[in-house]
């Protein structure tokens, strides 16, 4: 076992880190895989058929916590960096707490890598630092300007990255996430994405509230792909692939109402559809150019929108 694909992991426990955990404990040329996440956002039921695996290790810790992403990062080259609060409301009642996570986690993370000369550094960014920019689909070279606290965040740490590639030498990738869906993503969460608690709604023969009316489109991004990028970006030997930034999604845009018309054929069940008034903060648009990943790291979305729909609407079946 080569010892220096040694893993962690920030925000194993979530969604999206948890499944990342389940694909590389699969993966031979991945040694140990180290898991930190404080549990405020992920859940023990995420990793607990983990715990007896030879190669896993969980710290229970904050990233807040420079100490601890210091011990975190002992004996590992590798780190995909996925703690966060996410959600635009959320940064919205509390934009300190999301600027602490999101910004200070993620610089103690990096400064962290640094002493303990890992050598590469995958970070979760977010499509929603392409704020009120107009154009379609969205290009990795042009952003504008964030709408809400949470997207502030996502942009300064893409800052810090270049900065610390430059400053530090440290190799870091950046993936700039479009809606991610899939298995363990919890719709009890309160701020939870759309997709669960739309599932959960058809599920149970429950209302449905679309802010807006229902015409606001999302690239959304099933999460295998979101592993496959995580998987590149780790492992890819193309040197002109690192210290860049590319849009993690599928070249596909679907509306609300095509959303929920396409979990009533899956569901077999008619949900309450309301209409709200939109959200602060939220993006009108989101539709990713992709040709950068396919380019560099040759990836290809290997699960799309509607085939993802309707795995995840199973798992939530059988989980909820």
């Amino acid at each position: 076992m080569d010892k220096k694909n040694n893993l962690l992991i920030t925000g194993g426990a979530g969604f999206i880190g948890s499944n990342l955990v389940e694909y590389f404990l699969q993966d031979e040329r991945v040694g140990l895989v180290r898991v930190l996440d404080n549990l405020s956002n992920g859940y023990i039921e995420n990793i607990q058929e983990f715990f007896d695996h030879p190669r896993f290790e969980f710290i229970e810790g904050d990233v807040r916590d420079y100490k601890t992403c210091l011990k975190a990062c002992e004996g590992r080259s590798k780190i995909s960096h996925q703690a966060a609060l996410g959600s635009v409301p959320r940064s919205i009642e509390n934009p300190m707490q999301s600027t602490e996570v999101n910004i200070l986690g993620t610089v103690n993370l990096m400064y962290a890598a640094v002493q303990q000369n890992v050598e590469r550094i995958i970070l979760a960014f977010s499509s929603s630092t392409y704020g009120d920019h107009p154009d379609l689909p969205k290009v990795e070279e042009n952003i504008g300007n964030p709408l809400s606290p949470y997207a502030v965040t996502k942009a300064a740490i893409e800052q810090f990255a270049d900065v610390f590639g430059k400053t530090y030498g440290l190799n870091w990738v950046g993936l700039r996430y479009f809606n991610v869906f899939g298995p363990r993503q919890n719709p009890g969460n309160p701020y939870a994405a759309v997709i669960p608690i739309f599932s959960k709604a058809f599920l149970n023969n429950t209302e449905c509230i679309i802010n807006g009316d229902g015409e606001t489109s999302r690239d959304f991004t099933y999460v295998k792909n979101v592993i496959q990028m995580n998987e590149r970006t780790l492992f890819t030997t193309n040197k002109e692939a690192l210290n860049n930034i590319y849009n993690t999604a599928c070249n596909d845009q679907v509306t609300l109402n095509q959303l929920v018309k396409y979990l009533a054929d899956i569901t077999g069940n008619d949900a309450k559809v309301t209409y709200g008034p939109e959200r602060p903060g939220d993006v009108r648009h989101s539709f990713a150019d992709i040709s950068k990943a396919q380019n560099l790291l040759g990836y290809n979305p290997e699960v799309l929108f509607q085939e993802g729909l309707e795995s995840t609407v199973n798992w939530y079946k059988e989980n909820l």
